[in-house]
């Protein structure tokens, strides 16, 4: 099954934007990861894309490698303040990352293929 995005050009570098269940961006290459962020359900696809390439929810600016669905740094403002809270949540996501679909571009058009 696969999801049109639309013109691949569209999806310039550094955009991030919502795709059905996926939050689809360009790092330097196209990605799509579900886009629930594994902290308090942010989504992902308002996210932007740090200078590393990592996605970054909107919520709590917590950050996410796009090519394991791991979370690389916690939750940030508050929450970091919290003992083990990032810990925690790098762990679980060891175990459940986010979900990761392959996007191909076709005849100019971008699709996140599952």
């Amino acid at each position: 099954m696969e999801n049109k995005i639309g013109p691949a050009d569209e999806l310039s570098p550094g955009t991030v934007e919502r795709a059905g269940k996926y939050a689809v961006g360009n790092n330097g290459d196209y990605f799509a990861v579900t886009r629930k962020c594994r902290h308090l359900g942010g989504n992902l696809d308002e996210g932007s894309i740090a200078a590393d390439g990592c996605l970054v929810c909107p919520w709590h600016a917590a950050k996410y490698d796009v090519k394991t669905g791991r979370m690389v740094r916690g939750p940030q403002g508050i929450f970091a303040k919290i003992p083990g809270l990032g810990t925690l949540f790098k762990t679980l996501t060891r175990v459940v990352p986010l979900g990761r679909a392959p996007v191909e571009v076709r005849d100019g058009d971008a699709y996140v293929v599952e």
